[in-house]
């Protein structure tokens, strides 16, 4: 009986001491520790030394307040042209209020998880296909806000979602290739026959230059031709003029008119050399016979 009562108080002081030590709790930086007391919240400790009450102070919770980084599975949702896809993610979260994260949610992790792939499936339904590539961004915002409103009675605080993968089926991926392959098809035919039409247009404008410089050539030619006429006329008109001054000035002269009278005459009767012909017939005005007569009609 004594060996019995020696064990029986052995492990009693041993449970004893494991209580008074138990009760000293050093919580380290960035974590928070939620304690009851005879199973009701009593305090929550922050980062440092502390006692509890031993034999009624018990840990129930041990939170950290480090940014968490929790790996969503990957899961099938259905686009609104309903195609399967198989899309994962990460959110990024942080503990703000402890006693929430651990008392208004059986595992905030869990929730968030559950969330965040209720919401993905939610808002890749409002998607066609080819969005779901181009709307990565809108989607993450559109998940962040949701979870993060309904994450708020958790204690929790979403900082963001970034879409790991979005994997189409197989048959899905080739039709995309295929169709990834046609529309590179196109652009290259666009873009040749744009190259001819810009090709085509150059020349065209070349063309359109080329007459253009030939229509102002040819028509600074006439220009200049017309004025070199012009030119060649006024000095011969103001030759003739001067001829004729001089003429005028000569005819004022004593015996200029007489002078005038028998150069006339002799230039007349010059003219008249061999003009007619056995063969020919010739009408004149005067009558040559009457040189009298011829050279009267000189000096009227």
């Amino acid at each position: 009986m004594a060996i019995f009562g020696t064990i029986f108080y052995s492990l009693a002081f041993l449970y004893i001491a494991y209580k008074f030590l138990r009760a000293i709790q050093i919580v380290p930086a960035q974590e928070e520790v939620i304690v009851e007391r005879l199973g009701k919240y009593h305090r929550t400790l922050g980062a440092g030394f502390h006692t509890l009450l031993p034999f009624f102070d018990r840990v129930a919770y041990r939170l950290t307040l480090k940014e968490e980084a929790i790996d969503v599975p990957a899961q099938v949702c259905i686009t609104r042209d309903n195609v399967q896809i198989r899309v994962d993610g990460i959110v990024y979260m942080k503990i703000k209020d402890s006693y929430k994260g651990a008392y208004n949610v059986s595992d905030y992790r869990y929730a968030v998880i559950q969330l965040a792939q209720t919401t993905m499936r939610a808002a890749f339904g409002d998607l066609d296909l080819d969005k779901t590539f181009e709307e990565r961004n809108s989607i993450n915002k559109k998940i962040v806000q949701i979870v993060d409103e309904a994450a708020e009675t958790w204690g929790v605080d979403i900082k963001r979602y970034e879409i790991q993968n979005i994997t189409p089926s197989k048959e899905i991926l080739v039709a995309m290739e295929k169709q990834m392959a046609a529309e590179r098809e196109k652009r290259a035919v666009v873009a040749l026959s744009e190259g001819d039409m810009t090709s085509q247009i150059n020349r065209s404008m070349g063309v359109k230059q080329e007459m253009i410089n030939w229509s102002e050539g040819e028509r600074q030619k006439v220009i200049n031709e017309a004025e070199g006429r012009a030119q060649e006329i006024l000095a011969v008109a103001r030759a003739t003029a001067a001829g004729l001054e001089k003429i005028a000035g000569s005819l004022q002269a004593p015996g200029g008119l007489e002078a005038m009278r028998l150069n006339l005459s002799e230039d007349y009767l010059h003219r008249l050399n061999g003009l007619a012909s056995k063969d020919t017939r010739v009408i004149l005005p005067l009558n040559l016979a009457d040189m009298d007569e011829v050279l009267q009609s000189f000096q009227k």
